[in-house]
């Protein structure tokens, strides 16, 4: 017999329940006329005896009507769980109760939907290192080449201009012509800045490659660095309770570049805060900035760099949320679901298939 019919409908319980509370009232009535009806006439208390009755029925209404608002809230709070990624989030049976049957069909469905965001997760995980697989190196060695050539070419020039420029102005301040001075001190300044962004540029150009070390390690080296090279002042907090998988490091540390590159280009800000957490449930990774800012709903927030970010977090079964306001920074929020070994390796107990033929 299906463990689902042996509940009681929901209404015929709500019908006994209210049965019962009239059958108090009246009864109660039927009570003080039969025992009490003398003495409530001689003292004229039948008005207050049924103002009893009927707040006492009142009273076993209001206490039903909270016992439902109760099971509907913890099935309401299990929904909004399960919208926010806690997939593992599920309602515990009250037992033989008309709510057991919706409490367990939210956890099958619960369980069905975990389990598929957990294969695409898989999914998205062996895509990402195949395609990191086929042409990440050679990606990586035209960034090493670029790198070598801007150093070994436009950096040493500019030098080479910075340094003759600068000479040249000392030989201006020696009696030259005053005019040329305002001219070559702008040269100088120029050059410095070319020079700076150029050290920038190369340092971009040059990646950093996650094999042979755990992201952790890789952001420890990388994020300090690209602070310092855009004149940005970073904080950055890393707590997690154990590794994560190859593929979910790859996709977070290529988020991580293109967020920051983003607060470079476009936030003018001076502090950016960066911070990756495991919460139990989800990995959830955060760049805050005090830069300039943006409306979400203009076009900014269908650039490029935002859907890329956006669809490497979905090949994760994860997503990403921006909130921003003009002239208050802005905040951008991934969520990466996580799953426990024993979740993966643990079969489904109650198979579509014998579901429908209990």
């Amino acid at each position: 017999m299906n463990k689902l019919s042996r509940s009681i409908n929901i209404k015929w319980q709500l019908l006994t329940y209210f049965l019962g509370a009239l059958a108090v009232v009246i009864g109660g009535f039927a009570l003080g006329w039969i025992y009490w009806r003398e003495a409530l006439s001689e003292n004229g208390m039948w008005v207050e005896y049924v103002v009893a009755l009927v707040v006492a029925g009142l009273v076993i209404v209001y206490m039903i009507v909270t016992q439902l608002q109760r099971k509907i809230d913890a099935l309401h709070l299990a929904i909004l769980q399960l919208a926010s990624g806690n997939l593992g989030e599920r309602v515990r049976p009250l037992g033989m109760d008309p709510f057991d049957r919706i409490y367990e069909d939210f956890n099958e469905m619960a369980s069905s939907l975990e389990r598929r965001i957990m294969l695409l997760q898989q999914v998205g995980e062996e895509n990402v290192m195949l395609q990191a697989q086929s042409n990440e190196a050679a990606v990586i060695e035209e960034r090493k080449r670029l790198a070598r050539d801007l150093h070994d070419t436009v950096s040493q020039q500019m030098f080479a201009i910075h340094m003759s420029a600068s000479s040249l102005a000392k030989m201006m301040e020696r009696g030259q012509t005053e005019a040329a001075g305002p001219i070559l001190e702008q040269l100088v300044t120029m050059s410095n800045l070319t020079q700076k962004q150029l050290r920038s540029m190369i340092a971009q150009l040059r990646p950093i490659e996650l094999e042979g070390r755990r992201l952790s390690e890789a952001l420890d080296k990388w994020f300090p660095d690209y602070c310092r090279q855009n004149g940005l002042q970073g904080s950055m907090d890393i707590r997690l309770n154990g590794p994560l998988s190859d593929g979910i490091e790859h996709q977070l540390f290529l988020i991580v570049q293109e967020g920051m590159a983003n607060v470079v280009k476009h936030a003018s800000a001076k502090h950016v805060a960066l911070s990756l957490h495991d919460n139990g449930n989800q990995y959830v990774l955060q760049i805050n900035d005090d830069g300039l800012g943006f409306h979400t709903d203009q076009a900014r927030a269908n650039s490029y760099g935002l859907s890329t970010m956006r669809e490497r977090a979905q090949k994760l079964g994860g997503d990403m949320d921006v909130r921003s306001k003009s002239g208050a920074g802005t905040r951008l929020k991934v969520s990466i679901p996580k799953f426990a070994a024993a979740k993966e390796a643990k079969p489904n107990p109650n198979p579509p298939e014998e579901q429908e033929r209990s």
